[in-house]
């Protein structure tokens, strides 16, 4: 009787899941396995949201594969070493996972099938299990990626999406493969209060209410924020409760301009994988260097710590920041934002910022998060390096009433209409009132002192 283990790492779901259904469709029996990665932990990489929202996705994972008369099972430690003990246990002949584009995931998966093939087995890594597009399966002459979007938009778009897959009807488990129990979040400290609920099932109505509805305003509100009007599919999209395949298609079948400029949006995320995989050092280094002579601790500590306390004396940047911290979840124009500020107005090195958010985000993904911030800072993919976002010009168009500011900076609440932006600019009373700071910086400033750095920075590499 043939029997294969499907790994499951970042595809946490049963619908459209192409490891599985190979797993199936080849075997009589199969081990859906998934792995708590020490070397991830060792990596600090798992936070206490993030671990929150994966230890529901797993729980609802199981449930799932228990209403198709099998299980999930759970082990810990080095997942090279795990696989290979399930896969002895239950005599398997080969291992179905999917790939990913981190330098970890692909010394990971070297390392796995070198160490099946020493025991006789097979390694199968599916592709579009994790994006929509492959990572280089669109490619400009002469490169290996993309380095611009719009070019790798129209490509993007061009490519030919495989069809989703249903769920299986069955999964056959032997039962002699022992387990470990399911993690709970009730076990954490240390989880943002507001932090949601994960697993394919929340994805998946999250998805049908998102495109039965807002989606259709997306492309017309999707920067405003008080009003909600994004997915909130990220964390899903990160854990793969959602398959991006199916997103895209899903989206495509409702259509319109709210359902086109929402797929533009997941294309972002292929298109990051897409230079991650072909550069995986820019998870640390600049894409684009641009010869910065960035601030750090503990020059800058005083700053770094207002900026992640959101205490930085500018109300949009603040109430994104809380919301970061009591969410693990920032809206897209806030994360701009909030990045902008931090290393142009402040100029502090971009991963400081990142490695800030990934300790927060339950969407922390390296591709997205890293590469965002690199485009923020000027040293990534923006054909406009030196772009600034003005915090206040931003708040005015995008808060223009200032209500998400007064719901996430109480200090601030009592203060009525777009004055709510510039509290500086009170009457004395009114100000003395409030227990909130002066700016940090003035923007002028900032923006003078960024100026130099970059035509300093212009001047060593011509």
């Amino acid at each position: 009787m043939k029997v294969s283990v499907v790994l499951f790492t970042a595809d946490l779901r049963l619908h459209d899941h192409p490891p599985l259904r190979a797993a199936l469709d080849g075997s009589r029996q199969v081990v859906p396995l998934f792995v708590r990665d020490r070397g991830v932990a060792d990596a600090g990489f798992a936070v206490p949201n993030r671990t929150a929202f994966l230890a529901d996705c797993l729980g609802d994972l199981d449930a799932g594969l228990r209403a198709r008369d099998g299980r999930l099972v759970i082990r810990s430690g080095d997942v090279v070493h795990e696989v290979c003990e399930v896969a002895a246990e239950a005599d398997a002949d080969e291992v179905h996972m999917a790939s990913d584009v981190s330098a970890y995931a692909h010394r990971r998966e070297d390392r796995l099938r070198a160490a099946l093939a020493a025991d006789g087995r097979q390694l199968h890594v599916h592709d579009t299990v994790t994006t929509a597009v492959a990572p280089g399966a669109v490619t400009p002459s002469g490169s290996d990626h993309f380095a611009v979007f719009t070019p790798y938009f129209r490509r993007w778009s061009q490519e030919r999406l495989r069809r989703p897959l249903d769920a299986p009807r069955s999964v056959d488990v032997p039962d002699h493969v022992g387990s470990e129990p399911l993690p709970s979040r009730r076990t954490l400290t240390g989880v943002s209060p507001g932090v949601a609920h994960g697993g394919e099932t929340d994805g998946r109505a999250l998805l049908k209410a998102w495109l039965k509805g807002a989606v259709a305003d997306y492309d017309d509100r999707h920067d405003d924020l008080a009003h909600e009007a994004t997915s909130r599919l990220s964390p899903h999209l990160h854990f793969g409760t959602l398959s991006p395949v199916e997103v895209v298609h899903r989206a495509r079948q409702v259509g319109g301009g709210g359902a086109d400029a929402f797929v533009r949006q997941l294309a972002w995320r292929d298109f990051h994988r897409q230079v991650l995989a072909a550069r995986p050092d820019a998870a640390t280094a600049d894409y684009r260097g641009r010869a910065d002579r960035w601030r750090r601790e503990p020059e800058a500590h005083a700053d770094i710590e207002a900026w992640r306390a959101g205490r930085t004396g500018y109300p949009v940047v603040d109430a994104a920041m809380r919301q970061l911290r009591h969410e693990g979840w920032m809206h897209n124009r806030g994360r701009l934002l909030t990045a902008s500020f931090l290393t142009k107005s402040l100029y502090v090195d971009w991963r400081i910022g990142a490695d800030h958010f990934l300790s927060l985000l339950v969407d922390g993904d390296i591709a997205n998060n890293q590469l965002n911030w690199q485009w923020v800072a000027g040293t990534g993919t923006d054909t406009r390096p030196n772009r600034v976002l003005n915090p206040i010009a931003q708040a005015r168009r995008y808060d223009p009433d200032g209500a998400y500011v007064r719901r996430w900076v109480p200090e601030l609440a009592g203060v009525e209409g777009p004055a709510v932006h510039e509290p500086w600019k009170l009457r004395g009373p009114e100000r003395a009132a409030l227990d909130y700071p002066e700016p940090l910086i003035d923007l002028a400033e900032g923006l003078a002192r960024f100026k130099q750095a970059r035509e300093r920075g212009r001047g060593a590499c011509p």
